[in-house]
């Protein structure tokens, strides 16, 4: 089988730099440039950005009515610049200036030349609102004489009765531009337009949500990047080079075989659903280890099942734990996982099981690699705290400890590896937040293991898969984790049709 064992992960993927690289990655590239021509750069592409939304909407530029929000930094100058871009073209742009003394000098004479008018408040009506308060310098969330003109932008009406798309210049005001967190007040934008190369705060927590459409537009900063990037998101493109593919010569034993030692004859459901991942995924056979055998068999009848990891038989990877119950028999089930000299996806009650040390030893003495797949609350258990503002951070901080890749589930899942390596899942959707679905998850990324991925890149492959499942499920009405489960394999054809 066609494997990625020994691929580069970060292949085909956007990378996102923390404010420092990127300050630096400007200043080199300013001093080759002509004084305002990266603020030219980055104010067309918003200009452009902002009136492919206008047409879009209303079919027009021309007679639209745009709102800008102008901060004192060089967004606030951004934001003004592509205003008058939009004004030549016959908007009528407004400016709500938030410190008029410290507003960008070269900007705003550009815009008042172009037929831009300075206003002294929000209007009642506008058709598109462009938030360029805050830039990447921007720290905590907004300052009051900031909130109270977002509260007040947040209210008007565009001329067709709804509520005018807001954009935001290269950040949403408000969020942590390295982590995503997001204390107080902040813009809620339905585009963000950012400029050179994305940064942490777009992509991850709250700050990804307050992002909204991210889209990218380049002033040729990549070059002048040093240093190794905040994360890493994967493209459709990396997904796909990535997933195993059977080749001509492959049987069932050489596209990998997984372990499952999920669910119980309490919980059969969750052995059902993940197996049902395992079996969408690229191994070629799916052994099955537990008390719920029985609910397998019936489902899935060319799975092997047996009673016990110990009965199983030889395979490539395990995934274990939900389901699977905190006693006796569950404890040694997850002791026999561990012992194994295979790759390991750990999820629920095998993350519950290790949160009182006993298994600190197995751990310890584990080579072959550990994934594991808590949500917030198993985190807690496992870190002793929650995750805070900075999920990255936290999530490396548990993969350091544990010496595993931590898939961090969320909206925005994270996957973080023990040498400081972190990826961030796109296809998150809230379609996700039901009973069941972790248990699929963990059964896609187990046969990714078994098919000789390395576990960081079957970690987020398996969750960019997952998400597509949960969004395909998504478009035929409420969600239940079966619902993902079966589309699991529409997801990967989508793989391989794209």
């Amino acid at each position: 089988m066609s494997r990625a064992a020994d691929r580069e992960p970060a292949v085909m993927m956007r990378p996102a730099y923390r404010v420092a690289d990127v300050r630096a990655a400007e200043q080199a590239l300013m001093a080759t440039l002509p004084d305002g021509a990266l603020m030219q750069r980055a104010a067309t592409g918003l200009a452009r950005r902002c009136a492919e939304l206008l047409a879009d909407r209303y079919g027009r530029i021309y007679g639209t009515r745009v709102l800008l929000l102008v901060g004192s930094g060089d967004n606030g100058g951004d934001a003004l610049y592509a205003g008058a871009a939009l004004a030549r073209r016959g908007a009528q742009v407004e400016a709500r200036l938030l410190n008029p003394d410290r507003a960008h000098a070269g900007g705003l004479s550009a815009f008042q030349k172009a037929g831009g008018r300075v206003a002294d408040a929000v209007p009642a009506t506008t058709d598109l609102v462009v938030d360029g308060i805050l830039g990447i310098g921007g720290r905590g969330g907004l300052r009051d004489d900031a909130s109270t003109v977002v509260a007040d932008a947040s209210l008007v009406l565009a001329a067709d009765g709804a509520h005018p798309p807001i954009v935001a210049v290269d950040v949403p005001s408000g969020i942590d531009v390295d982590t995503g967190n997001v204390e107080g007040r902040a813009v809620h934008a339905d585009v963000t337009v950012t400029f050179g190369v994305h940064k942490p705060g777009l992509l991850v927590g709250a700050g990804a949500v307050h992002s909204g459409l991210v889209e990218l537009v380049d002033i040729g900063l990549t070059p002048w990047l040093r240093g190794s990037p905040a994360l890493v998101m994967p493209t459709l493109e990396a997904i796909q080079a990535n997933w195993p593919r059977p080749e001509i010569n492959d049987d069932k034993y050489s596209r990998g075989v997984v372990g499952v030692a999920t669910g119980s004859a309490t919980y059969p459901g969750a052995a059902v659903l993940s197996v049902t991942g395992a079996l969408a995924g690229p191994a070629g056979l799916v052994r099955y280890a537990g008390s719920a055998a029985d609910a397998v068999r019936r489902r899935h009848p060319t799975v092997i099942a047996t009673d016990r990891v110990a009965d199983a038989g030889r395979v490539q990877a395990w995934v274990c734990g939900s389901g699977l119950g905190t006693g006796e028999r569950a404890a040694a089930e997850v002791r026999s996982v561990l012992a194994a000299p295979v790759p390991v996806c750990l999820d629920a009650d095998g993350l519950n099981l290790l949160v009182d040390g006993s298994m600190s030893g197995l751990l310890r003495d584990r080579s072959a690699p550990l994934v594991v797949t808590p949500h917030d609350r198993e985190y807690q258990r496992l870190a002793g705290h929650p995750p805070g503002g900075d999920r990255v951070a936290d999530a490396l901080e548990l993969a350091t400890r544990m010496k595993a890749v931590v898939l961090l589930k969320g909206n925005r899942t994270v996957v973080a590896t023990p040498d400081g390596q972190a990826y961030v899942n796109p296809t998150g959707s809230p379609a996700l937040a039901t009973g069941g679905t972790g248990d699929v998850l963990g059964g896609i990324l187990g046969s990714l293991l078994a098919g000789g991925l390395a576990p960081e890149v079957a970690a987020i492959s398996a969750a960019y898969v997952h998400g597509l499942a949960g969004r395909l499920a998504a478009a035929d009405g409420p969600v239940t984790a079966d619902d993902v489960a079966e589309r699991v394999r529409s997801a990967v054809r989508l793989l391989w049709e794209s």
